[in-house]
């Protein structure tokens, strides 16, 4: 489940989907929260701007889900029940004379050669995606904490017992948040 993580200055205040940390982010602002407050995407790390005006309904309304396609809406070209999406590829002439060559077509090579590279640098992809998701989060939280720098090596040297050496005083909130970010526990899309 995609999840979120509001922030006032170094503490904590919720973890979970954006509707209810929405709330709880306006409840906080409004309760004399000493900020800054902010939201985050725990797959991305990313600080996120949302809209927590009016009523709790009215928010919650606004970030829910979108409504599903009506049965009457007229389809385009594709497959729709495998998710094929269309887009343009930009190639040379001698890679698209590559590809006429192939059996199956450019698609079916395409799609085969993308599975491929896949599999054999899935495990890398996902360490480099982890230590992006953690350094976006630690450059807004931690930017000005004693050892950032120095953490921020060991995060994107692998160096797991430095890295959680130089973060051991950071504010405990902040300090295992960024701990849960850089490490495979959170699910990406």
């Amino acid at each position: 489940m995609h999840s979120f993580t509001s922030f006032d200055g170094h503490k904590r205040i919720v973890t979970g989907p954006l509707p209810a940390v929405a709330v709880a982010v306006k409840r906080a602002i409004a309760g004399g929260a000493a900020g800054p407050v902010l939201i985050f995407d725990n797959v991305t790390g990313r600080s996120i701007d949302i809209d927590t005006r009016g009523a709790d309904e009215e928010i919650i309304e606004r970030l829910g889900s979108p409504a599903p396609p009506s049965p009457d809406a007229v389809r385009g070209r594709g497959r729709p029940k495998l998710g094929v999406v269309a887009r343009e590829v930009t190639l040379l002439p001698r890679h698209w004379e590559w590809l006429a060559a192939q059996p199956g077509g450019a698609s079916v090579v395409l799609r085969k050669l993308v599975d491929e590279a896949r599999r054999a640098h899935g495990d890398r992809d996902m360490a480099r995606k982890t230590q992006e998701r953690a350094y976006h989060f630690m450059s807004a939280m931690a930017g000005d904490l004693p050892g950032f720098e120095e953490a921020t090596r060991a995060l994107f040297a692998n160096d797991v017992p430095r890295f959680t050496d130089l973060i051991a005083a950071w504010p405990s909130d902040i300090r295992d948040h960024t701990a849960l970010l850089a490490s495979n526990q959170i699910d990406s899309p």
